[in-house]
């Protein structure tokens, strides 16, 4: 029926994938009706004020008298992230590991095509559904906007949306690496989710000690939040997530390479 395993990876993952860009937009258009209730508040700005330096801070609080500045408290820096990289996350352990567990990997083991080629179109695969969710977000931060003037512009919009885009594929792609060279999901879905915990972790702590903010740029988090992300513009930290990507996908390529039915992992 299908060419090729990224044709048939995509059809597997179509009925999931519309779920997640319905409830990705969803959540995003409700939220921007909330914006004309907070803007109208009265003081608003010295509301934010009475809150710690540290919340304000880690929040941008001050920002949030913009449309733009709203949804990334609200949205961009905490809950979409989270849902990109779940979504990610869990797509990338079930690409290879998931497939070795239920026993349909070796299926594809005695085809003619290469294991560095299926872990290719696997990684391919994953990307195309994560930049599905992200054009869900650009479409509905647009449309949110304009229904309830947020004053949030068309690049402004792709600008979040590709940044979020980019961290859950760099992470959805190191749980299909850990996936295709362990063969157990749980083992992937644990080490992608403890690498995206550490990089949240020192991301935050450079907000709130400045200390350690020499560390934030070698956080993925600190590279798709830099400046925003909503708002932010094309920033040269995500050229970092990219190369990340790439460079994990380069790692994987050669993990099936080899391998039959007789030596794949048990499940």
């Amino acid at each position: 029926m299908f060419r090729n395993v990224f044709l048939k990876s995509l059809h597997d993952a179509r009925r999931g994938l519309v779920g997640w860009s319905i409830a990705i937009a969803v959540l995003v258009l409700l939220e921007c009706a909330l914006w004309p209730s907070v803007r109208d508040m009265p003081d608003l700005k010295e509301l934010y004020r009475s809150f710690p330096e540290e919340l304000r801070k880690f929040f941008n609080l001050e920002a949030m008298t913009t449309g733009a500045g709203f949804l990334n408290a609200e949205l961009f820096t905490l809950l979409l992230p989270a849902l990109f990289l779940v979504y990610g996350i869990g797509h990338g352990a079930r690409a290879l590991a998931g497939e070795e567990e239920r026993g349909t990997l070796e299926l594809l083991l005695v085809t003619p095509v290469s294991g560095s080629r299926i872990v290719l179109d696997k990684a391919a695969a994953l990307a195309v559904s994560v930049a599905a969710l992200g054009v869900a977000l650009f479409a509905a931060t647009s449309i949110g906007s304009l229904v309830f003037d947020l004053g949030i512009s068309v690049p402004q919009a792709a600008g979040g949306a590709l940044a979020l885009t980019l961290l859950g594929i760099e992470f959805g792609v190191l749980a299909l690496a850990a996936g295709a060279v362990t063969g157990r999901r749980g083992t992937a879905l644990a080490i992608a989710a403890a690498a995206a915990t550490a990089a949240y972790v020192v991301y935050a702590i450079g907000l709130i000690l400045p200390r350690f903010e020499s560390w934030q740029p070698y956080s993925p988090i600190h590279q798709a939040f830099h400046d925003g992300p909503l708002g932010a513009g094309l920033q040269l930290s995500y050229l970092w997530l990219v190369a990340g990507a790439v460079v994990v996908t380069l790692f994987a390529l050669p993990a099936l390479d080899g391998r039959d039915i007789s030596t794949a992992h048990a499940g």
